[in-house]
């Protein structure tokens, strides 16, 4: 089987992972909009809480034997989410979208609990996939996520 992905795969993964993110959030009660700005990608508020949560979305496209290969989240990037959030009074998080030939993963979760799980080095914190963290991540109550089995009769 040829697992070949588009030129375009890494922006539509990223398209994907944004708009897979909107629909729970709006599916959940939340009110929210993808927007274009340094740090953030989308804004989402639910009436339960007090501030909207800015979030910045990673997706990733896994090909078959990678589907475990962690997420790295460059450090640089972590005062853009903060200056973006505090610009409009939001609560940083991150959404990290993980499509693999068997599954589909989706985290939501404050930047500040991401860094607890996973303090990070000098330039990168990686978001490791491991079947143990996957686990992990299913029974934390600060983590959305969702995850869907993927079964393609025919494609």
């Amino acid at each position: 089987m040829d697992f070949a992905k588009s030129t375009r795969h890494a922006k539509i993964t990223g398209d994907f992972g944004e708009a897979t993110i909107l629909y729970y959030l709006s599916s959940s009660g939340f009110e929210c909009a993808r927007v274009d700005h340094t740090g953030i990608d989308l804004i989402a508020r639910s009436a339960r809480l007090s501030r909207p949560f800015g979030i910045s979305v990673k997706a990733r496209s896994r090909s078959p034997g990678t589907e475990h290969t962690h997420l790295n989240l460059y450090n640089k990037d972590f005062p853009k989410i903060e200056a973006a959030c505090d610009a409009f009074g939001c609560i940083p998080y991150v959404g990290l979208v993980f499509d693999s030939s068997d599954h589909l993963r989706v985290y939501v979760l404050s930047l500040a609990h991401l860094r607890e799980l996973v303090p990070g080095g000098a330039k990168v914190t990686a978001w490791p996939m491991s079947a143990s963290k996957i686990a992990a991540y299913a029974k934390d109550p600060e983590i959305m996520s969702i995850e869907w089995q993927r079964i393609a009769s025919r494609w």
